[in-house]
């Protein structure tokens, strides 16, 4: 039987990882534990830190954005104690991510983010993965830190425009 609450946490953190082909934000896991109220944001935080000193999961971070993948390690320490994740929890975690599976693999895989390029420009960096192959990897030179927040802003919803016009444009 898991000792306490937190060591349940972090199995349900990689039960979700596990569950999904692609990394998961601090928002979209932080969602599922504040919808089912498992516990407080804060705790959860204290989780995820615990998680990635032990070598449970990775974390990559954009400007505003942290995304989550699985070690190895958790990999085998879920193997491990899987069990110990009930089925009322295992199911919940199915739903949610069978419910949201389109928009966490949409968010997860249109990453944007900028940065002060030079004295004069910011560069807005803008990817498109799909089955974690990049499809689209652009970045923009831009004359204004606002223009650079702007174009990032924007390539969330226009990504898959701004793929077709390109693919037009250059067959």
């Amino acid at each position: 039987m898991i000792e306490s609450s937190y060591a349940l946490y972090k199995l349900i953190v990689l039960y979700m990882l596990d569950k999904v082909n692609f990394p998961l934000s601090n928002a979209q896991i932080s969602e599922l534990f504040l919808e089912k109220e498992y516990t407080s944001y804060f705790h959860l935080q204290e989780v995820l830190n615990e998680m990635l000193e032990s070598n449970l999961i990775t974390a990559e971070n954009t400007k505003n954005t942290t995304y989550y993948k699985m070690t190895e390690n958790g990999n085998q320490t879920l193997h491990f104690f899987r069990k110990e994740i009930s089925g009322e929890i295992q199911t919940e975690v199915n739903n949610y991510l069978e419910k949201h599976a389109y928009r966490l693999r949409s968010e997860s895989s249109t990453i944007a983010d900028y940065y002060k390029a030079g004295d004069d420009d910011y560069a807005a960096h803008c990817i498109v993965k799909e089955n974690g192959a990049i499809l689209v990897d652009i970045t923009l030179h831009l004359p204004t830190e606002r223009s650079a927040q702007e174009v990032c802003e924007n390539w969330k919803q226009k990504s898959q425009e701004a793929y077709a016009a390109l693919i037009q444009i250059l067959m």
